[in-house]
């Protein structure tokens, strides 16, 4: 009978190292041989008919800037409107454009110099819609402002830098 109970006892304790020794292979494994993917490296587009998880648009990825520049504004260009969009202008904007726009911020000098966003002939070449998606994607050296502020904020923006060009 001990022999038995110490036989048995044997038993369930290697079938348990097996076990474990089976899920620290397939940990391991899997550790080393998936792919590695780094934040930001890849845009993964999501899945159809889901939204964003602040609601709202979807903002087309930075390849599809010729499509995203064809789309209205949806926010009337008022009073209330550039205000909200001059009010964020002096959060992410002036750093680089300066408080007035025409590219002379403080951290300007340290990069490539950002457009004149008063210049009308630049003001005329650009949509709104374009503008937009510059502002959510960003540039070759503008960071993308996506994350940070939702797509209505993003058009009073425009609606803002559109005013700069009038003063």
């Amino acid at each position: 009978m001990k022999y038995l109970f110490g036989f048995v006892l044997l038993l369930i304790v290697a079938a348990g190292g097996l076990m474990g020794s089976v899920v620290v292979l397939r940990w391991t494994d899997n550790m080393t041989e998936t792919v590695k993917v780094v934040p930001g490296e890849r845009v993964f587009t999501m899945p159809a008919g889901t939204l964003p998880r602040m609601g709202g648009e979807l903002t087309p990825p930075r390849e599809e800037r010729e499509a995203a520049a064809k789309r209205p504004n949806p926010v009337k260009a008022t009073a209330q409107s550039a205000a909200r969009g001059k009010a964020l202008f002096a959060i992410y904007c002036a750093p680089c454009h300066g408080p007035g726009g025409k590219g002379d911020g403080l951290v300007a000098p340290k990069f490539i110099p950002p457009p004149d966003l008063t210049n009308v002939s630049l003001q005329k070449q650009r949509t709104d819609g374009y503008l937009q998606h510059v502002i959510g994607t960003g540039g070759a050296v503008m960071p993308a402002y996506g994350e940070a502020l939702s797509p209505e904020e993003r058009w009073d923006l425009v609606n803002y830098v559109r005013t700069l060009a009038q003063k």
